[in-house]
């Protein structure tokens, strides 16, 4: 399959480590982005215990992002699991050439590190404890 973008082979081997990473609590988050002279996706910032208001303010309000994100998820019989999530965070407003790069190599980058689990997000203030709760117990 051919991208337009190819993924930066250190970010692959941080996002195998963050896969595997063990956690007791907290959510962690790799957030990406594509240098667009490179055609690269490559790592934005890593965060560790931050809620999720933490990483909506982290995001950027005119320019698309991934988010491999790590997610504490208590469950209703008390089990704690800690699902790695895909989002593509794409606000509004945001220039079409910009958009539609980042929407033609999201599948690639998902596909490249192995996510299935995937969100879209419009608006960072959306990105909440109760949204991304609904999205995984569905």
């Amino acid at each position: 399959m051919s991208s337009t973008c190819d993924v930066d082979p250190s970010l692959i081997e941080k996002i195998e480590a963050f896969r595997f990473a063990k956690r007791s609590q907290g959510n962690a988050a790799l957030i990406c982005k594509i240098d667009k002279n490179k055609l690269l996706i490559e790592e934005d910032e890593d965060e560790e215990s931050l809620s999720m208001e933490d990483l909506a303010e982290l995001l950027p309000e005119n320019t698309p992002r991934y988010i491999v994100l790590s997610f504490e998820l208590t469950h209703d019989d008390g089990r704690l699991s800690f699902p790695l999530v895909f989002i593509y965070y794409s606000p509004t407003g945001v220039k079409p050439e910009l958009n539609m790069l980042y929407a033609s190599a999201k599948t690639h980058f998902q596909e490249k590190v192995g996510l299935g689990k995937v969100f879209e997000l419009r608006d960072a203030e959306s990105l909440t404890e109760e949204w991304m709760r609904s999205k995984l117990l569905k």
